[in-house]
């Protein structure tokens, strides 16, 4: 009998441990929920596990439409991103001929690129004829604000000559001086409204800042095209126009203090720096036309 119970016993506990192990595998158990379920420990023998309520079906929804959610903007991001590369190619393919053709703009190796192409090339003439119109006007300009000056000392020249009149005489009609004196007068005073002085200051000022520069990129242009510079009747009259600006510009300070000398070598550094231009531009334009054979666009 006792041998009975034991078997009895023995088979209970092996149907408990099954069932305790079936309620740890359920994902919808929590730790609270098996502590609380009762456990058998006699007969009878076969017991049906204990059912409760699950929300798997929920979970499995949620997890299904997160991951379409995933998918959803996965396809999206992939999209953007295809749109950015065909916009990519698209422009790279519009550079293409240009980046092919690169080389043939390029006089020498290519090593500065775009330097030695026909666009700048054509900067340093362009911006030259530009200033050689400008420095007849600056010319003008200060041709006008001497004659202010000079019409002055006229007018003081003639003063000299009219007589003076005697006190309580008859009125008498002006003479040749004093008709000519008024002209000169009223001359002086148009010009002044014109303000060809401080014009003429700040057209000098901006002939020599640009002459300068372009006289120097010119020449770097011509090494960067060619990889050397060529010693001739052009690059060393652009070099005396340069030394003439500097030295026309650095007399102003002595012209300002009324020294006459200062003036007239201005005056005549200048005349010089026009006649160089004049002689120069037959060379530039061989040169313009070299560089139309030999380059092409950029």
């Amino acid at each position: 009998m006792a041998t009975m119970i034991a078997g009895a016993r023995l088979e209970a506990m092996q149907q408990q441990s099954l069932l305790h192990s079936h309620l740890r595998a359920s994902p919808c158990l929590s730790p609270t929920r098996l502590s609380s379920t009762p456990f058998i420990l006699f007969p009878p023998i076969h017991l049906n596990p204990p059912r409760f309520p699950c929300n798997c079906s929920a979970a499995a929804a949620q997890q299904q439409q997160k991951k379409k959610n995933d998918e959803g903007k996965k396809a999206q991001a992939h999209k953007s991103t295809f749109s950015c590369h065909t916009a990519i190619t698209a422009s790279a393919a519009g550079l293409l001929p240009l980046l092919l053709n690169a080389k043939e703009a390029w006089a020498v190796s290519g090593e500065f690129g775009l330097l030695e192409g026909r666009s700048l090339s054509l900067v340093h003439p362009i911006v030259m004829g530009g200033l050689f119109v400008y420095t007849l006007w600056a010319g003008y300009l200060g041709w006008q604000w001497r004659s202010i000056r000079t019409i002055q000392d006229e007018i003081n020249e003639l003063k000299k000559q009219v007589k003076p009149k005697e006190e309580g005489g008859a009125a008498t009609p002006p003479s040749s001086v004093e008709v000519k004196i008024n002209e000169l007068t009223e001359a002086r005073k148009q010009l002044l409204k014109g303000g060809y002085r401080d014009r003429h200051f700040n057209a000098g000022s901006i002939l020599l800042a640009f002459g300068v520069v372009e006289a120097i990129g010119g020449s770097l242009n011509t090494w960067f095209r060619t990889g050397k510079l060529f010693p001739g009747p052009h690059l060393f009259a652009g070099a005396g126009i340069t030394a003439l600006w500097a030295l026309a510009a650095a007399l102003v300070p002595a012209m300002q203090k009324g020294s006459e000398t200062a003036r007239s070598l201005h005056i005549a550094l200048n005349a010089v720096n026009v006649l160089l231009f004049l002689w120069q531009i037959p060379t530039g334009l061989e040169i313009v036309l070299k560089v139309l054979e030999f380059t092409k666009w950029p």
